[in-house]
C-alpha cells in the first residue's frame, strides 16, 4: 500500500468523480439517486447518464491509496445511486476505509480475490459478478438484496464477524454454480434468508462459528449440479431450512431485512409465510451441526435420480417435519442424532427412504405418530430386508419405556425374516407366528397349551389303554396323561406306563410334538427377556 495523497485531487477527474473525492475525504454519503424511483432503480434496464458515473479505476484508487482524511474526519466510502464504469479491481489490496454502497451499478464483474478488508457493505446493487476468493474482512460482508448475474466466487474466504446476503439473487456462472463458497470460514453468523439461487450453492468444507439461516429461500439447480452442496459442512450451533415469514416490511426491496427473520410465533397482520423451497439434489454429507438441523415446512422438489442426502451427519436434534417429496430419496445412512423430532407425514413412501447405520437415541413426533405408521416408515426404509432398523427402533422404543411397541416391531422383524427364507423355514415361521408370535406374546402360549389339555384330557377319556407292565402302572388318569405328553422333559407320572394302539398313538405323537413347539418358542422368548433385562 503506497503512502495517502495530500496534495488534492489527480488532474481528470470528472466533476461526479470530483465530488465523490471530496466525500471520501469528509466520511460523507455521495448520493446521485433519482426522484424518479424507475430511474433510481438499479435493477432496471433504464440507462444511467455520465452525470450518475464514476470510473472503477478511481474509485480503486480511493480505496487503496486514496487521501487523508479531513481534520476531525474518518475516511470512507459511501455511494448511493452510483454507476461504476469499467473493472473494480481490488485484488491482493489492502483496503482501510469503511465501504457501503446503496442501489448502486456495476458495468463489469468485482475483482477482490485476496484482498483485505475491514468492512463491505453493499445493499440492493447490480453487479454482473463478485470474484472474492480468499478474501478477508475484520468485521462484516454485507450483500443484501444485490442481484449478481454470474455467480459470486468466496472460495476459502475468511468472513472477521456475520456474512449476510439477505434477498440475494443470483444466477449460475458458466459451470452452473451461482455462489461457490468451498472452504468459507465465518466467523458468527451466515444470514442466507430469502434468496434465490438458480445454480448450485456450494459450502464444501464451509465453517460458521454461530448458525446458518436460509429461512424462506428458494436455491433452484442448474447445469446437471445440486441446488445446495454442502459436504462437511461444520456449524457450531443450528442449520435452518425452514419457513419466513414475509411482510411489506420484509418481503421488498426498500428495506433491509432485519436480522433474523423470525420463523415461529406469531405472525405480523398482512404477512404470509415462505417455505424454504429447493429445487434440486441437497448434499450435507458428513456435516457436523452443534444444536441442530431444522427441516420445518421446507419443500424438496427432487427428480427421481437426485437425494437429500444426509449421511453420516451429527447433530443433537433432527427436525424433520418437511413436506413429503414427491420423487427422490431422503438418506440417511451413518448419521448418528440424539433426538429425531419428525413428522409421519413427512417421510417418503417406500423406497424413498434410506437409514441404513442411522443411530437415534429418542423420538419425539411432531403430532400422532401411531406404532403402525412408524413400522412403515422402517419398511420404507428397507425395499430389500434389514434387521438393522427395526432392531434401533426397537430399543428406543424400549429405552422410553414402551415395552409392548417394542416387542411389536420385533414381531415385524421377523415376519419380515420370514419372507426371505425358503418354503421350510416359512412355514416354520408361519407356526411360530400362529402359535406364540414368535414368543413374543407369551399369553397366546399358554391359550394353546390350555385349549390342547384340554382336548387331550377329553379325547383320552374314551379309551382304557392297557398297562405295559401289570405289575407296575400307576392309576390311569387322562388329564395328567394328556399334560405329561404336552410338558417335554418333566416327568408327571403317566407317560411310558400305558400301551396305546392305532390312532391313539398319533394322537400321542402329535401332542409331544406340539408340546415341544410350544415349548422351544416360548424358550426362545423368555431368553430375549432375560438378555433385554
Amino acid at each position: 500500500m503506497t503512502e495517502p495523497l495530500d496534495d488534492g485531487p489527480p488532474d481528470g477527474l470528472s466533476p461526479t468523480e470530483l465530488h465523490m473525492w471530496n466525500a471520501f475525504r469528509n466520511g460523507s454519503t455521495y448520493d446521485l439517486s433519482d426522484t424518479d424511483p424507475l430511474l433510481n432503480d438499479p435493477f432496471s434496464p433504464l440507462p444511467w447518464g455520465p452525470e450518475r458515473s464514476v470510473r472503477a479505476s478511481i474509485v480503486a484508487r480511493l480505496l487503496l491509496s486514496g487521501p487523508a482524511a479531513r481534520p476531525g474526519r474518518v475516511c470512507a466510502l459511501k455511494l448511493r445511486g452510483v454507476l461504476i464504469t469499467g473493472t473494480l479491481k481490488l485484488a491482493g489490496g489492502s483496503i482501510s476505509p469503511y465501504v457501503e454502497l446503496h442501489g448502486c451499478r456495476f458495468e463489469n464483474e468485482l475483482l477482490m480475490p485476496e484482498a483485505h478488508f475491514t468492512t463491505v457493505r453493499m445493499v440492493g446493487c447490480a453487479i454482473p459478478r463478485i470474484e472474492a476468493a480468499r478474501l478477508r474482512t475484520e468485521g462484516d460482508l454485507h450483500l443484501p438484496r444485490c442481484r449478481v448475474e454470474h455467480g459470486i466466487r468466496l472460495t476459502d474466504a475468511q468472513i472477521g464477524t456475520d456474512l449476510l446476503i439477505n434477498q440475494i439473487h443470483v444466477r449460475p456462472d458458466r459451470r452452473g454454480r451461482a455462489i461457490t463458497a468451498d472452504g468459507l470460514s465465518v466467523a458468527q453468523d451466515l444470514q442466507a434468508e430469502l434468496i434465490e439461487t438458480y445454480g448450485e450453492f456450494s459450502l464444501r468444507g464451509a465453517k460458521v462459528g454461530v448458525s446458518l439461516s436460509l429461512r424462506g429461500s428458494r436455491l433452484r439447480a442448474a447445469a446437471e449440479r445440486r441446488a445446495l452442496n454442502a459436504p462437511q459442512l461444520s456449524v457450531e450451533r443450528t442449520l435452518y431450512m425452514t419457513g419466513a415469514w414475509v411482510s411489506v416490511t420484509t418481503g421488498n426491496q426498500g428495506a433491509t431485512p432485519p436480522f433474523g427473520i423470525a420463523a415461529y410465533g406469531t405472525p405480523a397482520r398482512g404477512s404470509r409465510l415462505q417455505p424454504f423451497e429447493c429445487h434440486g439434489g441437497v448434499r450435507l454429507d458428513d456435516g457436523r451441526f452443534g444444536d441442530a438441523v431444522d427441516l420445518q415446512r421446507a419443500r424438496f422438489v427432487l427428480s427421481p435420480r437426485e437425494e437429500l442426502s444426509l449421511r453420516r451427519i451429527a447433530t443433537p436434534e433432527l427436525r424433520f417435519n418437511a413436506e413429503r417429496p414427491e420423487e427422490g430419496r431422503v438418506v440417511l445412512n451413518g448419521a448418528k442424532v440424539v433426538t429425531l423430532i419428525d413428522l409421519a407425514a413427512s417421510w417418503p413412501g417406500p423406497g424413498g427412504l434410506a437409514m441404513g447405520g442411522f443411530v437415534y437415541e429418542n423420538l419425539v413426533p411432531y403430532e400422532e405418530f401411531p406404532l403402525s405408521r412408524r413400522l412403515e416408515w422402517v419398511a420404507s426404509a428397507t425395499p430389500e430386508y434389514s434387521p438393522e432398523p427395526y432392531e434401533r427402533l426397537a430399543t428406543v422404543l424400549r429405552n422410553s419405556g414402551e415395552d409392548a411397541d417394542a416387542r411389536e416391531v420385533l414381531l415385524a422383524k421377523n415376519r419380515r425374516r420370514r419372507e426371505t427364507l425358503p418354503l421350510a423355514g416359512k412355514l416354520w415361521g408361519y407356526l411360530q407366528d400362529l402359535t406364540v408370535a414368535y414368543g413374543y406374546r407369551p399369553g397366546r402360549a399358554a391359550l394353546w397349551m390350555a385349549v390342547l389339555w384340554a382336548a387331550g384330557a377329553i379325547a383320552f377319556a374314551q379309551v382304557a389303554p392297557p398297562p405295559i407292565k401289570p405289575d407296575e402302572h400307576p392309576e390311569w388318569n387322562p388329564a395328567l396323561y394328556a399334560l405329561d405328553l404336552l410338558i417335554p422333559v418333566i416327568n408327571l407320572g403317566q407317560d411310558g406306563h400305558w400301551r396305546l394302539q392305532g390312532g391313539w398313538q398319533w394322537a400321542a405323537a402329535v401332542l409331544v410334538l406340539l408340546g415341544w413347539i410350544l415349548a422351544t418358542t416360548v424358550a426362545a422368548g423368555a431368553s430375549r427377556l432375560l438378555r433385554r433385562g
